[in-house]
């Protein structure tokens, strides 16, 4: 039966979230901007704190149980005291029965191909036998992890045929003259075809008044200088701000603008108790979850992050400038990012092995004394994600869809 013109278009959005605050937070970007009247999108999600975001009309979520990385290849459960593998056996059967029931037209899987450990596979093997007009779309950031580790993991796992078998097309978040991972991944022509190069997803901007609103409530006048310091989901991020707080700590006068630091929903209760009791001497607010973010990064005239993804998105976004402290454990994505937006004039940063107080205070500085040319390359940088994916989907919704 041809789906007709005022019936629904359900979209469903995998996302696997076993750590940090990267995959929901994109999921949540696009959910948000690819609602239109006539749609529903279900958002599969392992994330503990799916529940903190405000979800709107015509979007709700699914939670599976939740999983933790403990290596590359190793996960545990997050919170139930049951064996990995059933528990994996349980996400799986929930991915698959709220696929059945939902018969979407649309299905996205955030990052991993097959989803964790493989519990996407059956879905996929599903819905292109019994749900074939439904659009299977792999959503992946342009940059994963070092050239030779995704290309030995890909080949390993299978991953170059499931991409041309089971996906009908492969969008990449970024934009591939700032990264080209056809050509770092060894992408075949098969597989290649099927991508599209969305550009970056950009985020909501808020209005000056409001900006000027988060910096009085946070007690800053709107003239004063605010650094924001943060690192996700916190869960490795302690090293940051333990740099910072001692480079506040080493100065006989006080820095020329104030801090607020968010820790992040994962960062450890003794490591964020310690960094409330060091910031009370230097007027630093602290926080562990900030629900309106991006007014945050838009009052700050400098963000301090690791430079995921989406918090790099989110920076951009926001016109500020950043400094990038970025992780090179267990994976290279963030480096590579950073190394990027250095090279093309977006943010400055900091190799891990170098971060000390006496750097940071130096980068801080420079930034806040010397951003112009960074201002300059960040005003002329395009956000085409969302509209390419509003003209794909479009053109999905115009095509005939058998429920």
């Amino acid at each position: 039966m041809a789906r007709h013109k005022n019936s629904t278009f359900n979209i469903l959005m995998y996302s696997h979230d076993t750590y940090g605050l990267g995959h929901i937070r994109r999921t949540m970007a696009i959910a948000n901007q690819l609602k239109t009247t006539g749609t529903n999108i279900l958002i599969l999600t392992g994330s503990p704190i799916v529940g903190r975001f405000a979800f709107p009309k015509n979007i709700d979520f699914v939670r599976i149980p939740g999983m933790i990385k403990v290596t590359n290849e190793e996960y545990l459960p997050l919170s139930i005291k049951l064996n990995p593998n059933h528990v994996l056996a349980i996400r799986e059967k929930i991915i698959l029965a709220t696929a059945k029931a939902f018969r979407p037209a649309l299905f996205i899987v955030d990052k991993e191909p097959l989803g964790l450990k493989k519990e996407v596979l059956s879905t996929l093997f599903w819905m292109k036998k019994c749900q074939p007009r439904c659009k299977t779309i792999l959503g992946l950031r342009d940059i994963m992890d070092d050239r030779e580790v995704v290309r030995r993991d890909w080949t390993k796992k299978d991953i170059y045929t499931h991409l041309k078998r089971l996906y009908d097309e492969i969008w990449v978040y970024g934009q591939q003259d700032f990264y080209d991972p056809i050509t770092e991944y060894a992408i075949p022509e098969t597989v290649s075809r099927k991508m599209v190069f969305t550009g970056y997803i950009p985020r909501k901007i808020p209005a000056r008044k409001t900006v000027l609103e988060t910096k009085r409530s946070l007690g800053l006048a709107d003239d004063q200088k605010l650094i924001v310091v943060t690192t996700g989901g916190g869960g490795d991020g302690f090293a940051i701000m333990d740099n910072y707080m001692a480079m506040l700590e080493q100065e006989s006068q006080p820095l020329p603008f104030r801090s607020v630091l968010v820790f992040g929903p994962f960062m450890p209760k003794q490591q964020r108790q310690q960094i409330i009791e060091r910031g009370r001497r230097h007027q630093v607010i602290t926080c562990r979850f900030y629900r309106r973010m991006e007014e945050l990064l838009a009052a700050a005239d400098v963000v301090i992050s690791m430079g995921g993804y989406n918090t790099i998105c989110e920076i951009l976004s926001q016109g500020t400038l950043s400094l990038v402290v970025p992780r090179e454990t267990p994976r290279k994505e963030q480096l590579l990012r950073a190394q990027a937006l250095q090279r093309h004039g977006l943010a400055d940063f900091i190799p891990w092995h170098e971060l000390n107080p006496t750097a940071l205070k130096a980068k801080i500085i420079a930034l806040l004394e010397n951003g112009s040319a960074h201002h300059e390359a960040i005003g002329k940088f395009q956000f085409t994600g969302l509209s390419v994916m509003h003209d794909r989907i479009r053109i999905f919704k115009e095509q005939p869809y058998v429920a």
